[in-house]
C-alpha cells in the first residue's frame, strides 16, 4: 500500500550541510520529507490519482533543479482507499514512522474531517484536498489544518448566482449523505431563499449506491425547474445516466466534484447538457490573458498532459499542484538547524503567511482568521456540450 517517492539522496531531518571527515568535500544536504494521503483506489480515485500523479511530476522536476535550497524533496504517499479509519491510520504512521514535516490530503472531506484531531495532537501542518468549509472551521480548532480546493459555499454561491441569472425559482436536490454531500446539501438549502430560489424536493443517497432512479422519480413529480446534484464523478454519473432513463426533461446541475473527464465518460451523452461550478482549469484556453491566473493554468495543464497524456489534466490535481507550492515555498525559508517539531510549527506559520500566491485553483492570501484565503473569482460555470468543457457565460 505504502508508495514512497524515492527522490531523496540522504533521509534524514533538517541538517546543514556538513564537511565529509577526512576530505573537503560537502555532505548532500538531508532531505525534506513530506506526507501524502491520498484515496488512489476506492470510490474517490479519480480524484486521487491525479493528485498522486501531480506530487510525483512535481517531485521530479524540483529536484532535477537541484531541490529546496539544495534539499531534495521526498514524499511519501499512501493510498487511504477512499476509507476514513485508514485515513487516520496512514497520517498517524506520517507522523510517528516516518517523521515528516507537513502532510497533504486526503483527497475527500469526510477522509480530512476524520484526521484533524491526529494532526492537531501531533501539531503538524496538513493541507487538504478537499472541498467541505468545515476543513478550516472553526478556525479557533484548525490552527493546524489549511486547504486548496474552492469550498462548498462558495461553489454553491457561484451556483445559484447563475440559476438567479437564468431565472431558475424551483430546485429539486439529490445528495450523497458523504461528507462532501452532506456538506454541499447544509450550504444549498441555506443560501437558496438568498436567491429567489425554493428548494421544493429534498432527496438522499448513499455511498455504493448503484442507482437513483427511486429519487428522481420522486422528484419527476414535484414542480422543480432543474435538479441539483453534489457529489463526485462516480455516482454524480449514475444520477446523471438515471436521469436520461426517465426521461426527464429538466436540467442538471452538479457539484465541482465532476470536475474529471471520468464523469463524461461514465455518464456517456446523459453528461451532455450538465452545467457545474469549478476552477477555471478545464477552460483555460477561453481564460483571457489579463487573467493572473492564466499562465499558471496554462503551464500546470502543458506540464501534465505533457507527461500523462491529452485530455488527462483536471482540477483534483490542481488541488495538489497548490499545496505542493505553498510548502515547497514554506521549506525554501524555513531556518536550519530545527528539530522536527520546530520545523513542523515554522512551516505552519509560513504557510499561514502565504500572501497573493497564484495556483491552479485560485488566488491565495491566508491569514489566521483563513485557511483558504481565495480570492473571489477562482470558479467559472462550466458545461458539458458534446463531451466537452465549455465556458457558460
Amino acid at each position: 500500500m505504502k508508495k514512497v517517492l524515492s527522490l531523496a539522496l540522504v533521509v534524514g531531518l533538517l541538517v546543514a550541510t556538513v564537511p565529509l571527515a577526512g576530505c573537503g568535500k560537502s555532505a548532500p544536504a538531508a532531505s525534506y520529507k513530506v506526507g501524502a494521503v491520498l484515496a488512489t483506489t476506492g470510490t474517490a480515485s479519480n480524484l486521487g490519482v491525479p493528485e498522486k500523479q501531480t506530487l510525483e511530476m512535481m517531485a521530479a522536476d524540483i529536484n532535477a533543479k537541484g531541490g529546496v535550497k539544495g534539499h531534495p524533496l521526498e514524499i511519501v504517499i499512501y493510498d487511504n482507499e477512499t476509507s476514513s479509519e485508514k485515513a487516520v491510520t496512514l497520517v498517524n504512521r506520517l507522523i510517528e514512522q516516518d517523521k515528516v514535516l507537513a502532510i497533504i490530503g486526503p483527497t475527500t472531506s469526510g477522509d480530512s474531517l476524520a484526521v484533524i484531531d491526529a494532526v492537531t495532537t501531533a501539531k503538524i501542518p496538513l493541507i487538504s484536498l478537499a472541498a467541505s468549509i468545515s476543513i478550516v472551521t472553526p478556525i479557533a480548532q484548525r490552527y493546524w489544518v489549511f486547504k486548496t480546493p474552492q469550498a462548498d459555499k462558495e461553489a454553491v454561491t457561484e451556483l445559484y448566482k447563475y440559476m438567479q441569472k437564468k431565472g431558475f425559482t424551483r430546485v429539486a436536490l439529490i445528495t450523497n449523505t458523504s461528507g462532501f454531500g452532506a456538506g454541499g446539501r447544509t450550504f444549498l438549502q441555506s443560501l437558496a431563499a438568498s436567491y429567489g430560489i425554493t428548494v421544493v424536493d429534498d432527496q438522499t443517497y448513499s455511498v455504493g449506491d448503484t442507482t437513483m432512479q427511486s429519487q428522481l422519480t420522486h422528484i419527476k413529480g414535484t414542480q422543480a425547474q432543474a435538479v441539483i446534484c453534489w457529489d463526485t464523478d462516480q455516482q454524480a454519473a449514475i444520477v446523471a445516466s438515471d436521469t436520461q432513463k426517465l426521461q426527464m426533461s429538466i436540467p442538471l446541475f452538479c457539484s465541482h466534484g465532476i470536475a474529471n473527464m471520468a464523469f463524461i465518460q461514465n455518464a456517456g451523452t446523459a453528461a451532455n447538457g450538465v452545467i457545474f461550478p469549478a476552477g477555471k482549469l478545464l477552460v483555460v484556453n477561453d481564460v483571457p490573458a489579463s487573467d493572473p491566473q492564466k499562465a499558471v493554468l496554462t503551464k500546470y495543464k502543458n506540464d501534465f498532459e505533457a507527461k500523462y497524456g491529452a485530455g488527462k489534466v483536471n482540477t483534483f490535481g490542481g488541488h495538489a499542484s497548490d499545496a505542493l507550492n505553498m510548502l515547497v515555498m514554506a521549506l525554501g525559508k524555513l531556518d536550519s538547524g530545527l528539530d522536527t517539531a520546530q520545523a513542523r510549527a515554522q512551516i505552519r506559520d509560513l504557510v499561514e503567511k502565504t500572501t497573493d500566491f497564484v495556483g491552479v485553483s485560485g488566488i491565495f492570501t491566508m491569514t489566521p482568521q483563513d485557511h483558504l484565503g481565495m480570492k473571489p473569482g477562482s470558479l467559472a460555470m462550466i458545461k458539458i456540450v458534446n463531451g466537452k468543457w465549455t465556458w457558460e457565460q
